[in-house]
């Protein structure tokens, strides 16, 4: 195994879904993730963009009525969320265009960092194998 296989396994990158999941719903099935992250088996690497994005989803009308609900505030997700997380600086964008614009900082920081990107959002799914091409890879959960 190289070097950077071994990062590859190391680092992760979560996609807004995957974060509300691991934050705020409890998904049943991110006990894994959240297990490896706070053993420090994973590490989280996001960019600014990203927290920016949570940071907006969390304002949204539905996600207000989930954070009430499990009484929880914006602030209390995203210090949880910067707790875990390693911010690393806005790559280049990479060789490989999701078709959703929205998704392509996760692709590109894969492909960066050259690691997994955790999404249920098919636009990113659909990419696994030219992201194995490159280094990363794109999966909807951890195996």
């Amino acid at each position: 195994m190289t070097e950077l296989q071994t990062e590859a396994v190391r680092q992760v990158i979560l996609d807004t879904n995957i974060v509300l999941d691991l934050l705020v719903f409890h998904d049943a099935a991110t006990p894994p993730l959240r297990d490896a992250l706070q053993a420090g088996r994973l590490q989280w690497v996001a960019t600014t963009p990203m927290r920016d994005e949570l940071e907006r989803v969390l304002a949204y009308p539905q996600i207000a009525k989930r954070l009430d609900f499990y009484g929880l505030s914006a602030a209390q997700v995203l210090q949880a969320r910067d707790a875990l997380v390693r911010t690393v600086e806005v790559p280049p964008k990479a060789s490989v265009t999701c078709k959703d614009p929205d998704d392509q900082k996760f692709i590109d920081l894969a492909v960066a960092q050259r690691c997994l990107v955790l999404s249920k959002d098919q636009a990113v799914l659909c990419m696994a194998k030219r992201l194995l091409a490159l280094g990363a890879a794109a999966r909807a959960a951890i195996e």
